[in-house]
Formats: structure tokens, sequence, C-alpha cells
């Protein structure tokens, strides 16, 4: 078994060069929200003053459903620029849109039904509010940074009368040049190392308004739907799991159940008359115990496999690629079976079967003549991709076998990636979340 190699960090850059950056960009941000604050307010107020005006007439509602989408175009490019302050990624709610071959007066009432299209055209109302006091310390905070630390520079160019004061003077510094340099030194230096913070807090405000009026309720949508998905493929996942229990206990030991009890009754009938022929069928009741018990521990592997619990990860793809009908390479870290490294059982229990239920689709449909797993642990996620070089046309259509591959990963919040082209290779790329 070959342990696969870790996913490697990038570089880290300098804390300096971080520092700058992210000052630039939260100044960046801060800076350019005010021509677009004055526009949405302009738009917001005039959009829907002009709207009520001539509400009395038909075309107050055009020009609001107007008002509606440009909104949305502003709040779209809000969007674009959130990520870049909140480190988030970017979000755009699933807005009502009219139906194919809608009628003029259905596209026009379309944005009006739409809350989120009311929550655009809010926050280009608010956004206003918000922006102009931030801007203003931000730029004040920009000028006593750099006309401050630099005062010394230029303090012999600034005209002066007698009767002048400065403020070193008034607080009792004295009147000489030397007082009055380091006094605005000091306080430019001051507003120089406390910029990132200012500029930070200021766009973290503004990106703060943006978020819970333009994303947040579209993100917890967006959550809610997929812990809905992910309830309904965990049901199905369960569900089918469960009929093929039912299906293998059927077939194999419970039929075998059956023959015991019948080979148990006749050996009992002949007991007395014909002893040898009672050995006979007892010999053939104690094979069929032995082939009984054997197809039970095969099913008791896909219930809960002893070895995923006792031994961890590795251990348990190990057997499954030994036990495997065509042959199998695996590469899988080592580190993932130690007390240490090992994954959360939820995930070690998902793991293990999307490996078994891959492997058990290449053994029955691929033709293939070799395969490949390769378990990884990356940064946040546990990727398994199992590869062949069968015949390909494999998909995730439902009553496939990679459709239960399918709903054991969405179960687990991950995703699942199938290429299969016709005449192969196939490949399955499962992430699941850690």
């Amino acid at each position: 078994m070959t342990a696969a190699p870790l996913a490697t960090a990038p570089a880290p850059s300098s804390p300096v060069r971080g520092l700058f950056h992210r000052l630039a960009r939260d100044s960046g941000y801060v800076l350019f929200s005010l021509p677009l604050a004055l526009v949405g307010f302009v738009l917001a107020v005039a959009g829907i003053s002009l709207s009520a005006g001539l509400l009395v007439t038909t075309l107050g509602l055009p020009v609001l459903a107007g008002v509606l989408y440009a909104a949305r175009g502003l709040a779209d490019l809000e969007r674009l620029r959130l990520p870049g302050v909140l480190g988030r990624p970017r979000v755009r709610p699933a807005y009502v849109t009219p139906p194919r071959g809608a009628r003029f007066w259905r596209r026009v009432f379309t944005p009006m039904r739409d809350p989120q299209s009311w929550l655009d055209l809010l926050h280009a109302f608010l956004r206003l509010v918000v922006t102009l006091p931030t801007f203003v310390v931000l730029v004040v905070w920009w000028a006593l940074a750099l006309t401050g630390s630099l005062y010394g520079a230029y303090d012999w160019a600034i005209p002066r009368g007698p009767g002048d004061q400065d403020l070193s003077q008034l607080l009792g510094m004295g009147d000489g040049a030397d007082a009055r340099i380091a006094l605005n030194t000091a306080i430019g230096l001051f507003a120089l190392l406390t910029l990132p913070l200012v500029a930070r807090a200021c766009a973290r405000i503004q990106g703060g308004l943006a978020y819970s009026l333009l994303t947040g309720v579209a993100e917890m949508r967006q959550r809610i739907v997929t812990l809905e998905e992910q309830k309904r493929a965990a049901a199905s996942a369960e569900a089918s799991a469960l009929r093929r229990l039912e299906r293998d206990i059927h077939d194999g030991p419970q039929q075998r159940l059956v023959r015991l009890a019948m080979d148990l009754g006749r050996a009992r009938h002949q007991l007395a008359a014909d002893p040898e022929a009672a050995r006979r069928t007892l010999d053939e009741a104690v094979a069929q115990t032995r082939e009984t018990l054997d197809e039970l521990r095969a099913l008791s592997r896909g219930i809960a496999p002893p070895i995923l619990v006792d031994r961890g990860l590795p251990s348990a793809l190990a057997a499954l690629a030994a036990r495997a009908l065509v042959p199998t390479e695996l590469l899988v870290d080592d580190d993932l079976g130690t007390a240490a490294g090992r994954l959360d059982p939820g995930l070690e229990s998902a793991a293990y079967f999307v490996v078994a239920e891959a492997l058990t689709n290449v053994a029955k449909h691929s033709r293939a003549e070799a395969c490949r797993v390769e378990v990884a642990r990356k940064v946040g996620r546990l990727e398994i991709t199992v590869t062949d070089d069968g015949v390909g046309g494999a998909h995730l259509a439902k009553g496939h076998g990679l459709s239960g591959i399918a709903d054991r990963v969405r179960a687990a919040g991950g995703t699942l990636e199938v290429a299969s082209p016709s005449g192969g290779p196939t490949r399955v790329h499962a992430e699941l979340p850690r």
C-alpha cells in the first residue's frame, strides 16, 4: 500500500505585503462604494417617486419593475465585490423568472413578487446612510496618515503670521518648530499604524450591510435546500441499502437456513432406519451451516465492517481491494489509520461505502482489467477517486449502480463527478467535507 501525497499549501506571502494588499483592497472597496451608493440612492428615490406619481396610470407599474431590475443590476455588481472584502464565496439568489412566452404584464409583475428584488431596492436606498460616514472617516484617516507622517518635509513651506498659534502651543509643548513637527508626526504615525484597522472596520461595516440584504437570505435558503437534499439522499441511500440487504438475506442465508432445517428433519427420521444416510445428511447440514456463516459474514461487512472500526480506513480499503474481482491498485494515506489522523466515524463509513460500491460497480458492469483507488486528505475535504480501464458508459441515472454512491455522497454533504465516455476509461471522483 502506497501513501498518497498530501496537498501542499502555497508558500505564504510576507505579513507586510499581505497587510498592504488588504489595506489597498479595503480602501478601494470603501472609496468606490460612494459613487455606487449615490447612483443607487438616486435610483431608489427617483424611481419610487416616479412610479408612485404615475401609479394612477398604467405606466407606474412598468416603471417600478424597471427600478427593481436596475436595483438588481447594482446588487449583482456589489456581490462581485463582496468576496474580496468578506472572504466569502459569491452567492447569487435564485430570482423569480417569468415563464417562457409570458405576456407583458406577467413580466412586469414578476419582480414585484420576488422578495429578493425588494431587498435589493432597500439596499440601494440604505447604502448611502452607511457609505457616506465610513467614506469620510477613511478619507480623513488617510489624510492624517499621509500629511502627519510627512509633516517634517513641508513644515517650512507653511506660511505663519505673528499671531498664529499651533496645536503644540495650545497643548503646552512649546512654540518651536521641533515641538510642532514632533506632535504632528506623532499624530500621523498613529493614524498610519491604525489605518489598516480603520479601513478594515469601514469595509466590514459596508460589506456587512450588503451581505445581510443581498446574500445572507440567499445563503440561508441555499443551505436549507442543501440540507433537504442531503436528508432525501440519506433516506434514499439507507432505503437502497435496506432493500439490498433484505434481498441478499432472502436469496442467500434464508434459503440455506430453510434447507438446513429440512436436512436436520430428514436426518432425524433417518437416524433409526438408516444411520449411514443420516450421517451423510448431517454432513451436508454442517456444510450448509458453514456456507451460511460465510454469507452472513459477507453481509455484515456491508453493514458495519469490524476492520473499519478496529483498524481504520486504510486497512478496511486494503481488505476491499484484496477481495475485488478486478485487480485493484490502492493509494491511500496511511495516517488515516492512526489514532491522530483518523477521520470522524461517519466520514470513514461514507468513504468506505463509496469505494465498496464503486468496486462492485466496476466488477459488475465495466469489464475492466485493472482498477485504481486513490484516497487523499486535502485541506477541509477527503478526495476519493476510482478509475478503471473498462468500456465506459457509466452515469448517475436512477436504477444504475452509481446512483447509490451519489446518494451516500450527497448525504455526507459532498460532491460526486463521473467521467465515463463510451469506450472508457471511467473515473468516479468524490469529495467529502471533513
